[in-house]
């Protein structure tokens, strides 16, 4: 396995420059500021991730303010308690992509949200306490307790809300929890040489390839 310094080198002499390719690596909130969003903008980014897989992003991004009047801002309490009603009304609704699975997702993670906010005190404080060493656990966990957060749908969310973390390409990305425990430990071995974030890490190493 490479070194961080020789996939920086790497890196560096595709896009000019070390410091060319670090500046281009925003790092992660910290733990205060995940712990302290709100669970409404967990759930429409778990949301927003899962309607854009298979479909086209741009899309989803253009709609998305109608997305968020038709799930009214997302509020997790109502949403996770939808009446049938309500979801027969949103499958007609154009603000949206009228998809039924994906909208029922949207129920289904309505009511994980909740009831992790009820355990850890909020959602973003279980996300915040989620050690990085164990990020592999965290998108496990996802995968296992939310509804269509497998895949890279789990990674867009967390990188996007701003949780230290790295994303693997859709090509030949491990599945298993065994390769997955090894791509954590390559992680957690370039950051204990670099001091860089899991962040930082991922995003050197696509600039790495292609």
């Amino acid at each position: 396995m490479r070194s961080f310094d020789e996939i920086l080198e790497i890196a560096a002499e595709r896009k000019g420059g070390r410091a060319a390719v670090l500046d281009r690596a925003d790092g992660p909130k910290t733990a205060a500021d995940l712990a302290a969003t709100p669970d409404d903008r967990w759930l429409s980014q778990m949301s927003k991730s899962i309607f854009q897989a298979g479909f086209s992003w741009t899309v989803i991004e253009a709609k998305w303010p109608g997305f968020e009047e038709a799930f009214g801002g997302f509020a997790p309490g109502p949403l996770a308690v939808m009446p049938e009603e309500r979801f027969d009304a949103l499958m007609q609704d154009r603000r949206i992509v009228r998809n039924g699975t994906k909208i029922r997702a949207v129920q289904e993670n309505a009511v994980f949200v909740t009831e992790v906010a009820r355990e850890a005190g909020s959602f973003g404080r279980k996300i915040a306490d989620w050690p990085g060493e164990d990020y592999a656990g965290l998108l496990y966990w996802l995968k296992q307790n939310g509804s269509r957060l497998g895949g890279t749908s789990a990674q867009y969310f967390l990188r996007v809300m701003g949780k230290d973390s790295y994303i693997l390409s859709r090509d030949g990305a491990p599945t298993s929890r065994k390769a997955m425990g090894a791509v954590q430990e390559a992680f957690n071995d370039w950051a204990a040489q670099s001091g860089q974030s899991l962040t930082t890490i991922s995003r050197v190493l696509a600039q790495s390839i292609g």
